[in-house]
């Protein structure tokens, strides 16, 4: 039997050759329901590729490549090839344009005189990101081994995330996989003790979604630990000051974008009137792009006639909303069996053993994640003589009385340490805002690359769980394959999906 991480790899790429192939067979069987996405107006500058190269060639498998790219992924392409020429453009972060500008100026440049600059531009937007996804994959396996202390659950939650409902987004021309990919892996390596890695990784995530400057709340959570920690052992709490920078450094490719907006729009735009947004205290253009385009806002999508938005948004919400509630239970029984401080002295120690025992590029390259931390023979004197501290606060925190080394186990083997706060708190901002400010049926993909809501599922689909729960397997079950069908169906087609 091959290893976890291996069949999870497998899985991935093989949800990737079936949301492919059934993307594909729709658009064979079924007309688009809008074909404007094979027009191809020219850039309203000269692009920086070699025009000889860049000029589409007027072949039917060229227009076919290109029309692939369907709804936000016309706006990638456009970007990619023309730079960002309009305001609503700039919506659309830059790191996928840029991803596949340098792979078709690289690998895929052969391609470009047969095909033509657009096309090419398609076809690397596709092979990136189902590769993404796959890499993506195996970061959320390793995450949650690492998080939940539990192989079965994080292989489960995998599983569901290699099939999840929005999977025709993660092989299609949109920002989703590139976010999953350096979220999911940022956090990993945050989580067990490469901090510049994961600084770098969370980093770039923001560059290819917003949601993404989000993630510097993780490495805050984590720098609070360290402080923590430090203030206990009389030292200088300087954990405070370089999560700081590391937090800044997250947001900073999110904020240069929209200076470099301001600076081509309201400075040095063609235009005489100078936009509203430029005139703001706080001249933030993507916040004013939702807003005055796609009419995003607090309430603003609460209208009659967005119910069935609401209803194909319910599934996704109500696993999310199941998975705060069954997570946060859980958080106050472990609060209440066992000390705070003894948690972080817990968690802190494990990432100590680590960190004396592997650099930053020891732990890049491990394939698997050890379960048993606080059983570590080597260390320095001071992480030998707080280990004994560390591994009562485990078994303290086994709620129904079993001990398990490195793994706080809960009722009915429910896994919830510590480390799962930031990630509830992180899904609960989410998820109020997809319901209360976003366009509804966005949540879907939304709220895809969060982990929670996997690991929740996957304890639904626990072996020996009987009643309402193996119900609600199925509901979970239906859901995920009736979503893949729906999107591959849909979406290609230039349906609305989510």
């Amino acid at each position: 039997m091959a290893p976890p991480l291996v069949a999870i790899v497998r899985l991935a790429t093989a949800s990737r050759v079936l949301v492919l192939t059934l993307s594909l067979l729709a658009r064979l069987l079924f007309r688009p329901y809008d074909t404007s996405a094979s027009l191809h107006p020219p850039c309203l500058s000269s692009p920086s590729f070699p025009p000889s190269a860049s000029s589409s060639n007027s072949t039917a498998t060229a227009t076919a490549i290109s029309s692939l790219a369907v709804w936000d992924g016309v706006h990638f392409a456009r970007s990619a090839e023309c730079g960002y020429e309009y305001e609503q453009s700039f919506a659309f972060l830059p790191l996928l344009p840029a991803s596949i500008a340098l792979l078709s100026r690289s690998l895929f440049a052969l391609l470009v005189p047969m095909l033509g600059y657009r096309a090419v531009l398609v076809i690397s937007g596709h092979v990136l990101n189902n590769v993404a996804f796959v890499a993506a994959a195996a970061y959320f396996y390793r995450l949650s081994v690492l998080i939940l202390k539990d192989s079965g659950a994080a292989y489960r939650a995998s599983v569901l995330f290699c099939f999840n409902p929005a999977s025709v987004f993660y092989s299609s021309l949109y920002s989703e996989s590139l976010y999953a990919l350096f979220s999911l892996g940022g956090l990993f390596y945050l989580f067990s003790g490469a901090r510049t890695v994961a600084m770098i990784m969370l980093a770039l995530s923001g560059s290819a979604r917003s949601n993404g400057a989000l993630n510097a709340g993780y490495i805050c959570f984590e720098a609070l630990l360290q402080a923590y920690d430090a203030a206990i052992q009389k030292k200088r709490p300087m954990a405070l000051v370089t999560g700081f920078l590391r937090s800044t450094f997250v947001f900073l490719p999110f904020f240069a974008f929209q200076a470099y907006g301001y600076l081509n729009i309201c400075v040095h735009g063609d235009t005489d009137e100078l936009r509203p947004w430029c005139k703001a205290k706080l001249p933030l253009l993507y916040s004013f792009i939702q807003s005055h385009y796609w009419g995003v806002g607090f309430l603003r999508y609460f209208q009659v006639k967005q119910l069935p938005n609401f209803l194909l948004a319910s599934p996704v919400l109500s696993l999310a909303v199941y998975s705060i509630v069954h997570y946060t239970k859980l958080l106050q029984q472990l609060f209440q069996s066992t000390s705070i401080h003894e948690q972080i002295i817990a968690i802190v120690d494990g990432r100590l053993v680590e960190a004396h025992e592997s650099s930053d590029v020891a732990t890049v390259l491990k394939s698997e994640i050890s379960t048993g931390l606080h059983n570590k023979k080597q260390g320095n004197t001071e992480v030998k003589k707080r280990k004994s501290v560390a591994a009562s606060a485990a078994s303290a925190a086994s709620l129904d009385g079993n001990i398990s080394t490195g793994r706080m186990v809960g009722d009915n083997e429910d896994e919830c340490p510590l480390l799962v706060l930031p990630f509830i708190l992180h899904l609960t901002f989410m998820t109020f805002t997809a319901f209360f400010v976003m366009h509804v049926q966005v949540s879907t993909r939304f709220l895809s690359a969060s982990p929670p809501i996997y690991w929740a599922a996957s304890r639904i689909l626990a072996p020996a769980r009987g009643g309402s729960c193996k119900r609600w397997g199925y509901f979970i079950i239906v859901y995920f394959i009736a979503y893949i069908l729906l999107g591959s169906l849909l979406f290609p087609n230039f349906y609305p999906f989510t």
